[in-house]
């Protein structure tokens, strides 16, 4: 287990299909995935082995300055009670934001089943996530 960025946010952000401050950013609890840099799309996940078990709501109060990405703390519903779940990171709208688009265009940004408290052994019921308050934040790029 590892966590790991997606070579699409490299290429997302290089060529501005993913936006982290416009678009509409989630956060998933997966189970039965791994982590593989060369997924591109939120079905790369699921079509690899992976269960979503419930997805958050758009992140809130996104920063992006000094190459740190952060944003408020969230909460995904559990759907099952099961272990070993880490967290995806993925756009979930197009670059310039608005509605959810299909999980074949869903861009993936970062994955997490390693640090405190991961992986997550959720029941059914909500699931807060604490993003770390110093660098990395949520995710730092350079």
């Amino acid at each position: 287990m590892a966590n790991g960025y997606y070579t699409a946010l490299a290429e997302g952000l290089m060529d501005g299909s993913i936006d982290l401050d416009t678009a509409t950013v989630k956060v998933a609890l997966v189970r039965g995935y791994t982590f593989s840099a060369a997924h591109r799309t939120v079905s790369d996940v699921t079509g690899a082995g992976g269960t979503i078990n419930g997805t958050s709501a758009a992140l809130a109060n996104k920063v992006v300055t000094g190459g740190v990405f952060d944003a408020d703390d969230t909460t995904i519903s559990a759907t099952a009670s099961a272990v070993n779940h880490g967290l995806l990171l993925y756009q979930s709208s197009a670059a310039a934001g608005g509605a959810d688009v299909a999980a074949t265009a869903q861009r993936l940004i970062a994955w997490y089943d390693t640090g405190t408290g991961l992986p997550i052994q959720p029941g059914t019921g909500t699931v807060t996530v604490t993003w770390p308050a110093a660098n990395p934040k949520i995710l730092k790029v350079g």
